[in-house]
């Protein structure tokens, strides 16, 4: 027990050096501090050297004296020079060290001079030494008080001294000075050990509080799956980035990375194997970054990358980063490969603001999924045109006249060795004020990037729905559905809603969704697709072949047709790949009782090549061009009158 109790005295007088951050905010309240307490030397110095001048020896009362305060001054001057500079713990340690130390010296060197000065004079004078010697121990213990070491040290090495000095005068008022000092003092000192325990544990508390805040700061801008930063943080950060570069006149890319692919792996093995895609890709744009490059993951299967300068090396590295995250990933219980498309543009070339820049970033991959998929595309003045005419056309849509301005064409499917076509499809044209015709491949994607496309759905629906009206009962109806139809629940039930007000039959009704609809949101669309079934609409599967996983859509939901893409009709009597293909998708339609359809015939080489291979409905411009709903009445009216229309080649 006496040994502990002789170790937390000893650790008393010890400068504690393990909390780098307590010898931080240690140094910060002393430094508050070392005016007063020089002032204080000096002041007292001179004051006692005042009352003995012409009494005690010129050394005493002027050289010693005039020594101590010229110290001061240095130390003074010192201190004015350096007290803004910052610090860090190694450095607050060194100058704690060198308080304590000099803190001894001064309260020796002090003490000592005090005593010498005692020899001489009267009672009064020596009575002014002994004030001064007492005001300045006090104020210095009170001036060291956050640095404990110190103010210890000072107390123990002035206060007992100059007490027995006091006590052993033979003066009785003297003793009873010492006396009262040493009392005081003592409480001083434990004034001094309370201040320094309440002092130690403020500064805990406040570095607690500060580690909590600087975590949640650091949570809230940080992507809780992948660790990468989010979405806030990379917008900060392009802020800044801009500022600075508009500051220096540096260069830098701004990249949008989208993960092709991704929403069929989420959606066939679930949201924790999904999930570990999102990790793995932020691990490898992790292992990417550098001082010169930030990664960030913008929300879903978007991130987002800043390229600091370098910008010539912006579409070098972005194909090393499409080349790395298309890599096979093993994740638990499947190896699945996807793609990244990669959008860059620079400052100040694409764009000068942090907005315009993520926006231009953002359009690239857009295109670059259109032109080449899994591939980086930097955003040019032929991607800026394309970004002018789309915000044209958004905007005339918006301001269009959905009713006047939008209309239908029809294009027959045909059944081999029928008289008549089996079914139109309809399909928009839009003539706009100003701009005159705009292709649908411009102006549908427009209205699905603008959530305008529910509402042309709904008109083109009523409009088409309209037209079969006038059609013979065994004449079917085909309307394209946007992903936007299918996983908006108030897009479903209003699309509900017109086929049943319309009259026509939900039998004479094909709805076509596309693989890409169903990569979006699987659930929702199934849930749609669904709806639909039940309310008696056929569902077509249109573009077959060209999404990621056709066969788990087709095992999956309940569809009545499938439409083989254009892109492997065209190379049907080329290409032996295309052929095996076609052959395979017609057997598989026969297996599970599906209507096969295929689309963009355009030749009879095409035609009789799909008859040989076992496809009996097709549709192309072999058999007939889009046409307006005038042309489908004269059509149907001349097939009441006439002979089939097919062409020969095929008909037979």
């Amino acid at each position: 027990m006496p040994g502990r109790a002789f170790e937390r005295v000893v650790a008393a007088f010890r400068l504690d050096t393990n909390d780098p951050h307590l010898m931080q905010a240690q140094l910060a309240a002393f430094s508050k501090q070392v005016p007063l307490l020089y002032f204080t030397l000096a002041v007292n110095s001179a004051a006692a050297a005042f009352a003995l001048y012409g009494t005690a020896p010129f050394v005493l009362t002027v050289v010693t004296p005039g020594v101590l305060i010229l110290a001061v001054a240095i130390r003074i001057v010192h201190w004015l020079r350096h007290r803004n500079d910052p610090f860090d713990a190694s450095h607050a340690a060194s100058r704690l060290k060198l308080t304590v130390r000099l803190g001894s010296a001064f309260g020796v060197l002090f003490l000592t001079w005090a005593i010498a000065m005692m020899q001489y004079g009267d009672a009064t004078s020596k009575g002014q030494v002994i004030f001064a010697i007492a005001m300045t121990a006090i104020c210095c213990i009170f001036c060291l008080t956050h640095v404990r070491a110190a103010a210890l040290m000072v107390a123990m090495l002035v206060i007992p001294p100059f007490t027995i000095v006091l006590f052993s005068s033979g003066e009785r008022a003297f003793a009873t000075t010492g006396l009262n000092l040493a009392l005081v003092a003592g409480a001083m000192m434990y004034v001094v050990l309370i201040q320094a325990r309440d002092f130690s544990r403020m500064v805990r508390s406040q570095m607690e509080t500060q580690r909590l805040s600087d975590e949640n700061l650091r949570l809230a801008n940080l992507d809780s799956l992948t660790e990468l930063p989010n979405r806030r943080q990379f917008f900060a950060r392009l802020d800044e980035t801009v500022a600075r570069a508009q500051r220096e006149g540096r260069k830098f890319t701004v990249g949008v990375i989208d993960l092709d692919g991704f929403k069929p792996v989420n959606d066939l093995y679930g949201h924790f194997t999904g999930d570990r895609l999102l990790v793995e890709t932020g691990r490898r744009l992790a292992a990417l970054g550098d001082d010169n490059t930030f990664f960030a993951r913008l929300g879903g299967d978007e991130f987002g990358m800043i390229r600091y300068d370098d910008v010539e090396q912006a579409l070098p590295f972005g194909e090393i980063v499409c080349a790395r995250l298309a890599e096979s990933c093993a994740l638990p219980g499947v190896v699945t490969r996807v793609a990244a498309s990669l959008g860059l543009a620079n400052y100040p070339d694409s764009a000068q603001t942090g907005e315009a820049l993520y926006e231009s970033a953002d359009y690239a991959p857009y295109r670059a999924k259109q032109r080449r998929a899994g591939r980086p595309e930097m955003f040019s003045a032929e991607l800026r045109s394309t970004m002018r005419q789309f915000t044209l056309i958004e905007q005339k849509m918006r301001e269009a006249d959905m009713d006047r301005e939008f209309t239908l064409e029809f294009q027959p499917l045909y059944e081999l060795g029928s008289e008549r076509p089996l079914a139109f499809e309809a399909l928009a044209r839009w003539t706009a004020p100003g701009l005159g015709p705009v292709p649908p491949d411009v102006f549908i994607p427009v209205a699905e990037r603008s959530d305008l496309i529910n509402r042309l759905t709904q008109v083109l629906l009523r409009k088409a729905l309209a037209e079969a009206m006038t059609w013979p009962q065994d004449i079917r109806l085909a309307l394209n559905l946007s992903i936007h139809d299918l996983i908006s629940s108030d897009a479903v039930v209003k699309i509900i809603a017109i086929i049943r007000a319309s009259g026509v039959a939900p039998g004479r009704i094909d709805l076509e969704v596309t693989e890409s609809a169903l990569v979006s949101d699987f659930d929702k669309a199934n849930e749609a697709i669904r709806a639909f079934k039940n309310l008696g609409v056929r569902i077509s599967l249109d573009d077959f072949g060209t999404g990621y996983s056709s066969l788990a859509y087709v095992h999956k939901l309940p569809f009545d047709r499938i439409k083989i893409d254009r892109s492997f009709v065209q190379e049907i009597d080329t290409h032996h790949a295309a052929r095996d293909i076609v052959r395979t998708v017609v057997t598989l339609c026969r297996n599970l009782d599906l209507q096969c359809v295929t689309e963009g015939v355009e030749t009879s080489a095409q035609a009789n090549a799909l008859k040989e291979l076992g496809c009996t409905t097709m549709q192309g411009y072999f058999f007939a061009r889009p046409m307006t709903p005038h042309a489908v009445s004269g059509l149907l009216r001349d097939l009441e009158a006439g002979p089939a229309l097919l062409p020969r080649a095929v008909n037979g």
